[in-house]
């Protein structure tokens, strides 16, 4: 079983990135897709969720209006499309899967927002 981030970077405020996370090793499209982030010296935080099969997103207010969940099971992928990026979203991304009492985690990507 892996979930694998990539995408993230050093972008400038005010950039985008799109964050992935490649599923393997398990039947993905039956498992809710979350994206996690862990800023230095802070608790991980919840960002967004989409359904297993894409019909429902959910988004902490942090991330509202500016970032947007989407996944593709043909691909056994999920997606996170940050736009408007902030300081404040600097922070270590994790891609996380859950589905009755089976949960995963993938090991990160780092995003850092700086001019």
């Amino acid at each position: 079983v892996q979930l694998v981030e990539s995408g993230g970077g050093l972008v400038q405020p005010g950039g985008t990135l799109r964050l992935s996370c490649a599923a393997s090793g398990f039947t993905s499209s039956r498992y809710a897709m979350r994206w996690y982030r862990q800023a230095p010296g802070k608790e991980r935080e919840w960002v967004a969720t989409i359904s297993s099969i894409g019909d429902s997103t959910n988004y902490a207010d942090s991330a509202k209006g500016r970032f947007t969940i989407s996944r593709d099971n043909a691909k056994s992928t999920v997606y996170l499309q940050m736009n408007s990026l902030k300081p404040e979203d600097t922070a270590v991304y994790y891609c996380h899967a859950s589905w009755q009492f089976y949960n995963y985690w993938g090991q990160g990507t780092q995003v850092t927002v700086s001019s």
